[in-house]
């Protein structure tokens, strides 16, 4: 039989293993088997060589070589470039543009994962996996979170170091993991910030309190996941790859 998202299960919902792989878009029926046979496959942390191993492609937790394959879902997880001037909420009771306003014509009631300033562009995550969101939320289970930062003023070396070495703010200490500057003169600089915790304007708070007010800022990944190419106002699907990291990030 066929099920919702177009896989043919059998009556039971399951499907032959090397099959499930080669449908995800892992590599080709052969080679699937290829890689079975050389141990690089498990299912639910046990290695399976055995071909024709049947499975349940929405509960099995597969990996190959190690990565994670998510399970095969309706859900949909979706990465926003965010404007600048859009309001982190799905509606907005002030009439102001919203997420909601970007995703408009989509089917799915989506929610977004954590927020971004309105003044601040850049990706943010968005599906209609509840608990996943949920998750990702939760500062427990934090991923790291790159910006970009026009700021004012030429940024030195020691400034850099002075972010990783670490700032204290009115609400608490801050880690930094990684600080670059990419370009630097007179009256401005770019940097770059990875960061894994998400207080409120965190990075222009830090960027303040080292004496370099931010002017523009861009978050251009989290975890796994690049902004790369995707213009302002467009969204793509995540990858396979982007998913199974978040997932066991998630430890969904």
């Amino acid at each position: 039989m066929s099920d919702e998202v177009g896989l043919e299960t059998d009556d039971d919902g399951l499907i032959r293993l090397q099959k499930l792989l080669a449908q995800s878009g892992v590599a080709s029926r052969r080679k699937c088997e290829e890689l079975m046979l050389g141990g690089l496959v498990e299912v639910d942390g046990e290695v399976v060589t055995r071909l024709g191993t049947k499975v349940d492609p929405r509960t099995a937790v597969i990996r190959v070589d190690g990565k994670r394959l998510p399970p095969i879902s309706e859900k949909v997880y979706l990465v926003l470039n965010k404007p600048r001037g859009v309001v982190s909420t799905m509606s907005d009771p002030e009439g102001r543009k919203n997420l909601g306003d970007l995703v408009a014509d989509r089917p799915e009631r989506l929610f977004h994962v954590g927020r971004l300033d309105t003044d601040t562009s850049g990706l943010i995550l968005l599906t209609n996996d509840g608990d996943f969101a949920q998750r990702m939320a939760h500062p427990s289970y934090e991923v790291d979170k790159t910006y970009v930062a026009e700021v004012e003023g030429e940024v030195y070396r020691r400034v850099v170091k002075q972010l990783l070495e670490g700032v204290t703010l009115e609400d608490g200490p801050v880690t930094v993991r990684r600080a670059r500057i990419v370009e630097a003169s007179a009256s401005k600089s770019i940097v770059e910030l990875v960061i894994h915790e998400g207080r409120n304007r965190i990075v222009r708070r830090l960027l303040d309190h080292v004496g370099h007010p931010v002017r523009r800022l861009t978050r251009t990944a989290i975890g796994p996941m690049q902004l790369g190419r995707l213009p302002v106002g467009e969204m793509r699907d995540l990858s396979l790859a982007e998913l199974g990291e978040l997932l066991d990030v998630a430890q969904l």
